[in-house]
């Protein structure tokens, strides 16, 4: 059994049993990168401030290196012996160069150490979301320009409520995905702070210079108060509750397309590529990718909740309960991620029935509302008018007719302000190009709207580098790559 390297006080080994229980290196060696990232800023901060030898930090810095193209080759074997990741890469480093490995940790604690390290994988984390994110909404607002043409019944409490244009419903989850977008943005900000050079919890009797190491590693400020620093988990949280209201709006949208793809809606069809059959049924084809997105938000959910159970009744400083904020923060990230990825490509696959959405507008009465506002104009107050349309209704439902079918004479029974304008209301697209108040549905308004959401769209697209992006997904990759 390896000694470890912090054995000094201790007369017995560790319990195989109690390895295996507390050792995290199962999954924090995805951490890897950040921790040698942060461990080289740390090692020429140090030969700076002349707590070590430039020749040591080279030294360092370069068997730094060379551990991790160890671990990406699978070369170097990660076992629980060995704890976390930060004490693998460090025995590592001590086998490779002897005791000079051993000064890389001066001036730090493991406390501040992991800190850092899920700072710096929940920067990339949360620059990816946003990135997604906007393909996601890339993806609705061409969906809107396509279809801007398209009526269909808008809803409330799942019943027929009034017409609006497909183009508008699908420009609303463009905008809860912009609050999204907001909140994750913000939490960047709480994010992007250095904690390094907090230590165990009291700062460092050493000479460092922490704003040097923040500069090293692209952080725009230092934390404040090191007791703080080495016990806060408010931004994984943060990230989590950001996240969970984001899958709440994929598990809304996720149930919208399940519902619509059924034979009884039939407003849309699911591309083959995202959807499966039955093992017993040849005819069925499931939506099982809109149904996964909307119970994985469950998960998102619980992770949350672990979250916040977790660090409710802790006492200052750290604790080693805060261990198990990791799992569920990467699982949340895996989850999102993975999903955003996935719900731009399936949108972008799926195929609007035009005409079976129109069908359905000119039923259940959608026009209602029209009708009453009809007579508002005629000088009719809104309740009474509210109830001479109500009666119209009940009429209609007793003689199996819609509103359109209803003739004049029909109408000026139950009120006579009635008169033959009122036919050119009964009308789908005068309906809806009438509802001109800001953000409302007509034509003109969701025009403006998508051409403001493709401006927003191109500004967030030109602080979006390709190339950033898919080294943040190599950074963040679940498992060490292989040869």
């Amino acid at each position: 059994m390896a000694e470890k390297l912090w054995q000094g006080r201790f007369d017995q080994p560790t319990n195989k049993l109690v390895e295996e229980y507390s050792a995290s290196i199962h999954f924090d060696s995805r951490l890897y990168r950040y921790d040698i990232e942060g461990s080289i800023a740390h090692c020429r901060m140090l030969a700076e401030c002349k707590i070590i030898t430039h020749d040591e930090a080279s030294l360092i810095i370069e068997n730094l290196g060379e551990i991790q193209r160890e671990i990406e080759r699978g070369h170097l074997h990660l076992e629980s012996s060995q704890e976390d990741i930060h004490m693998a890469i460090e025995q590592r480093l001590i086998q490779k160069i002897g005791e000079v490995g051993g000064k890389l940790h001066t001036a730090r604690s493991r406390n501040d150490q992991i800190c850092l390290d899920m700072r710096l994988y929940m920067r990339d984390v949360l620059c990816l979301s946003r990135a997604l994110l906007l393909d996601v909404q890339k993806t609705l607002v061409i969906l809107a320009e396509q279809n801007l043409d398209v009526i269909m019944p808008g809803y409330t409490h799942l019943q027929h409520a009034q017409p609006i244009l497909l183009a508008h419903y699908l420009l609303a989850y463009y905008e809860m995905f912009e609050r999204d977008d907001e909140r994750i943005a913000d939490c960047f900000k709480r994010t992007n702070v250095l904690p390094l050079g907090a230590a165990a919890l009291a700062g460092t009797t050493f000479p460092i210079d922490r704003e040097l190491t923040a500069t090293y590693l692209g952080f725009p400020k230092i934390s404040a108060n090191s007791i703080d620093t080495v016990s806060d988990r408010d931004y994984l949280i943060e990230f989590n509750a950001a996240s969970a209201i984001l899958m709440s709006h994929v598990s809304r949208m996720a149930e919208e397309l399940i519902i619509w793809s059924t034979s009884e809606f039939a407003f849309i069809e699911i591309s083959d590529a995202f959807c499966t059959g039955s093992s017993i049924m040849p005819q069925k084809k499931n939506p099982d990718v809109p149904e996964l997105m909307r119970g994985k938000s469950a998960r998102v959910f619980g992770n949350l909740m672990s979250l916040l159970s977790l660090t409710k009744a802790l006492p200052l400083a750290y604790n080693r309960d805060l261990q198990e904020d990791k799992e569920p923060i990467f699982d949340t990230a895996d989850t999102v991620l993975n999903t955003l990825r996935l719900l731009a490509k399936l949108l972008s696959e799926i195929h609007f029935n035009r005409d079976r959405m129109a069908e359905a507008a000119k039923q259940g009465f959608i026009l209602a509302t029209d009708l009453a506002d009809y007579l508002v104009r005629k000088g009719v107050p809104f309740r009474r008018a509210h109830q001479v349309v109500g009666q119209i209704v009940q009429s209609c439902i007793q003689n199996c007719k819609e509103l359109q079918d209803c003739t004049l004479d029909e109408l000026r029974n139950f009120h006579k302000a009635f008169n033959s304008d009122v036919f050119s209301l009964l009308d789908l697209t005068s309906a809806v190009n009438q509802r001109t108040s800001a953000g409302g549905t007509a034509a003109s308004q969701v025009q403006e709207a998508i051409r403001l959401a493709q401006q927003a769209l191109q500004v967030k697209q030109e602080n979006v580098d390709g190339k950033f992006i898919r080294n943040n997904e190599k950074r963040m990759a679940t498992k060490p790559e292989s040869d």
